[in-house]
């Protein structure tokens, strides 16, 4: 089945971990495999091969890059000129690839319907070129305001003005905080664009001011149910709701510590935790009977978005083993439009409503 993934860190794979995502996995996990700077180094699951071996022809790709000021203890570029300059070299490899034939940058409506077309429509051989919207994630790369049009002039198409902690623009995962008075222009502005905002990562109080202020289409890309996780960073069912009510869409992530309480970094690993896909569709699940159906919700993995097979469900091996979805959904009595519906349809059909 085609598959529509709605977060992918693509570009911080390919410049910070120094992947070649041209290459077969194997290779990229021999590579680095005696490497012990990151607890998922050889344990990798995306590249371009496996992402085509589970006909993944569109997804979200984004650009990351975090300031931090001096009493921020978390990682991250010491100005917002570099935070800036990091997400261009990023932008630089998207098209790097699409000039290699990997890639191609989906920016309007009529774009995607093209790429989708193509995909349903290739032979058992042909190699296509993955598409791939632009979204960044946390604002703190934008230095001023001018600069998001620099950004959506170069086809950014959605935002999530909040990371880890505080940020320039936004509070985000384990921080409290309403918006700053630059943070509601940067809505503002997002607006003005028509931009999708990204509601993943903003803590409580922001998360409402956005749903109260933003006009625009709004979507939680990789999240979780905090009904099942307990954690700030999974979203609650009250503002699951909201997203229901206005028509987005939620995508289901991958990462174990938001999929079952109690995981430790470190000394939880998915076997025992006994920690599956069918873990991940307790949340899907649990979306769907708020909503009283199955077309609000849908994958946004984050596979590889800073962990590897030691923190994602036990029967992912690579990115392909999302095909793995349609069966346990039709276990639990899912119909084939539902999981038709969750694969790739609803974040289609919000991309084709949002996009220009």
């Amino acid at each position: 089945m085609f598959v529509f993934d709605a977060h992918l860190d693509l570009s911080m794979n390919a410049l910070e971990w120094n992947r070649d995502l041209t290459q077969p996995l194997e290779n990229i996990r021999q590579r680095e495999i005696h490497k012990t700077d990151k607890p998922d180094r050889g344990l990798g699951t995306v590249s371009f091969e496996e992402m085509r071996r589970g006909n993944i022809g569109i997804c979200v790709a984004t650009q990351i890059a975090r300031y931090v000021k001096p009493e921020n203890p978390l990682s991250g570029w010491n100005s917002q000129a570099q935070a800036w300059a990091q997400t261009q070299g990023q932008l630089a490899w998207y098209k790097v690839m699409e000039d290699a034939g990997e890639l191609i940058q989906i920016r309007t409506a009529a774009e995607l319907t093209v790429q989708l077309n193509k995909w349903q429509n290739k032979t058992a051989n042909e190699k296509l070129p993955i598409g791939y919207v632009l979204s960044l994630e946390g604002a703190d790369s934008i230095v001023d305001l001018s600069y998001l049009d620099k950004a959506h002039a170069n086809g950014l198409r959605a935002l999530g003005p909040a990371h880890y902690g505080p940020g320039e623009y936004a509070f985000g995962t384990d921080s409290t905080g309403k918006f700053p008075q630059k943070g509601l222009d940067l809505l503002d502005e997002m607006d003005e664009l028509n931009m999708i905002l990204d509601v993943t990562h903003l803590s409580d109080d922001c998360m409402e001011q956005a749903f109260s202020r933003y006009k625009g289409p709004i979507w939680a890309s990789h999240h979780l149910t905090r009904a099942i996780t307990p954690h700030n960073r999974q979203i609650p069912d009250h503002f699951i709701s909201e997203i229901i009510d206005r028509n987005g869409f939620i995508g289901m992530a991958f990462d174990a510590w938001m999929i079952v309480p109690n995981w430790k970094r470190g000394k939880s690993t998915p076997q025992n935790m006994n920690l599956t896909i069918d873990s991940v569709i307790d949340h899907l699940d649990h979306v769907c009977q708020l909503a009283g159906n199955a077309n609000h919700v849908g994958i946004g993995s984050d596979l590889d978005g800073g962990f590897g097979r030691e923190q994602c469900p036990s029967d992912v091996e690579t990115i392909a083993d999302l095909q793995k979805i349609p069966a346990l959904l039709q276990k639990r009595g899912y119909t084939e439009t539902d999981i038709e519906n969750i694969m790739w349809r609803n974040g289609i059909s919000f991309l084709e409503r949002a996009l220009p």
